[in-house]
């Protein structure tokens, strides 16, 4: 059996977790005040997200799913939802005590902050939980004080400078937690170059099957798909490793791999344009003079 908790009201979920409301859109949450929690006889827990929830987790609390994959729990890990995303939580029967902190905020709050112009630019509300935030001692200890900055502006009286004091905080915890996001890409440099030569195989693979011709050009979602990662945490991490970013990195291989079919043999440019995967072939033209300065005819000509 499984049971759907929808979370959309900050004072309902400050509720549910024992937690005095103190602003009616942000809240920062002490899980360890929350009672004791049992979810009874069900088989998997569904949260659907209708706010901004960022966890720091510090239990294990069931076989939390993100889509398909499970959530890498290590103590001082940060995960990261947005509206219309969702989680599940496999066998929760056992009681347990829920632990570490949340930072909670309605979409409604960011209406004329700085933070609501920018908050699309914080593409890991788009990883998948398996691509989680793992956390130094240090890094902690700093995103602790930031969400205790915010929970004291949540305890003023609310005033004229509430709202800009307390979106400027959560901003600035955003901020620091995309420097660990870029910290974090460095540190795991020998996965992320594993994940490197596997995509790279996987684009070899590509150009030698069928596939550009049943499915068309290869793209980002493809390939993220393929290596288990979301579109955004693949393209971030493609962008870390080689200076490009995920889409121009393709684009340039496929033109490196035109350049080899138009040297190599004698099909016409449309034939090699359709064997790509391009629907039409004056957008493979167009694309390839832009990228190396000659029409496919001019350079075939030049070798």
């Amino acid at each position: 059996m499984e049971k759907t908790y929808r979370i959309d009201s900050i004072n309902e979920y400050n509720a549910d977790n024992n937690h005095k409301t103190l602003h009616p859109l942000v809240s920062v949450i002490d899980f360890s005040k929350a009672n004791l929690r049992n979810w009874g006889n069900v088989d998997t827990i569904r949260f659907e997200y209708g706010l901004y929830c960022i966890y720091l987790k510090d239990v294990k609390c069931g076989d939390m799913k993100y889509g398909r994959h499970y959530y890498d729990y290590q103590a001082g890990t940060l995960v990261f939802f947005s509206a219309n995303q969702y989680s599940e939580i496999e066998n929760p029967k056992v009681s347990y005590q829920p632990m570490g902190f949340g930072l909670i905020f309605h979409a409604d709050f960011l209406i004329g902050t700085s933070l609501g112009k920018t908050i699309q630019q914080y593409k890991f509300f788009n990883y998948q939980s398996n691509e989680a935030l793992h956390l130094s001692d240090d890094e902690r200890k700093l995103i602790m004080d930031c969400f205790a900055k915010i929970d004291f502006e949540l305890k003023q009286p609310i005033d004229k400078h509430s709202k800009k004091l307390i979106s400027s905080n959560i901003e600035l915890f955003l901020d620091y937690c995309q420097r660990f996001y870029d910290r974090q890409f460095i540190t795991r440099e020998n996965v992320n170059k594993g994940i490197l030569e596997r995509f790279e195989d996987l684009l070899n693979s590509y150009f030698s099957s069928e596939k550009p011709q049943t499915i068309g050009l290869p793209s980002v979602a493809y390939f993220a798909d393929e290596l288990h990662l979301s579109a955004n945490y693949f393209g971030d991490l493609i962008k870390k490793e080689t200076g490009q970013s995920a889409k121009d990195y393709i684009l340039n291989r496929t033109i490196e791999e035109a350049k080899n079919l138009i040297y190599e043999n004698d099909k016409t440019v449309n034939e090699i344009a359709y064997g790509l995967g391009f629907k039409y072939p004056q957008h493979f033209t167009r694309l390839f003079k832009q990228k190396v300065g000659y029409t496919p005819n001019e350079f075939r000509g030049l070798n």
